[in-house]
């Protein structure tokens, strides 16, 4: 079965030249997609319409710096949060339990975990959690006025099933990325 399958080496692979960066290096790369991914996750303040669908971008910057180290991707996280108090504050509440946990669960997965429903399921169950927490716990409307304030384990259960779905989508571009940069680097 396709989830059951391993992921390859290629991930390994560039974390072992990313070590060999000097840290000013490291911390540039770092602060570079901490911006991005501020300004992808601000999109839907900025752009009204059009930003909501550039704003899920804002997963790939966290994913791909925690996929290169956890300390850089950690650094990437919080440094995003910080500019999006600045740039767009009503972002803060949504980023820290949606995109940017997804990314920098499902990067850590990677260091962790080599099977891709391990990958997938990780990053699933950390978004559920995110979603369920503004929705139930914050009573932030996250998903819209369709979706009550009051518990149901189905609605937690779709948001699991479609976090899963979503999650399957971010591994699969992320090994495909790293498959295309092990090609640059070696």
């Amino acid at each position: 079965m396709y989830l059951l399958k391993s992921i390859s080496d290629e991930i390994q692979v560039v974390q072992l030249q990313f070590r060999k960066q000097t840290k000013a290096k490291k911390i540039v790369l770092g602060s570079f997609l901490a911006g991005l991914a501020a300004i992808l996750q601000s999109a839907g303040g900025l752009l009204p319409g059009v930003g909501y669908f550039i704003s899920p971008f804002a997963t790939l910057p966290i994913l791909i710096g925690t996929m290169f180290s956890l300390p850089i991707g950690g650094m990437a996280y919080f440094l995003t949060m910080l500019l999006l108090l600045i740039m767009q504050p009503s972002e803060l509440f949504v980023f820290p339990l949606t995109t940017g946990l997804l990314g920098i669960g499902t990067g850590a997965a990677f260091s962790f975990f080599h099977k891709r429903i391990s990958l997938i399921s990780v990053g699933a169950i950390l978004l559920t959690i995110g979603i369920s927490s503004l929705l139930y716990i914050f009573r932030f409307p996250v998903l819209g006025p369709a979706v009550s304030h009051s518990f149901s384990f189905l609605t937690c259960g779709s948001i699991f099933i479609g976090a899963f779905l979503y999650n399957w989508l971010w591994v699969e571009m992320a090994v495909f990325f790293f498959k295309r940069l092990k090609m640059l680097v070696t």
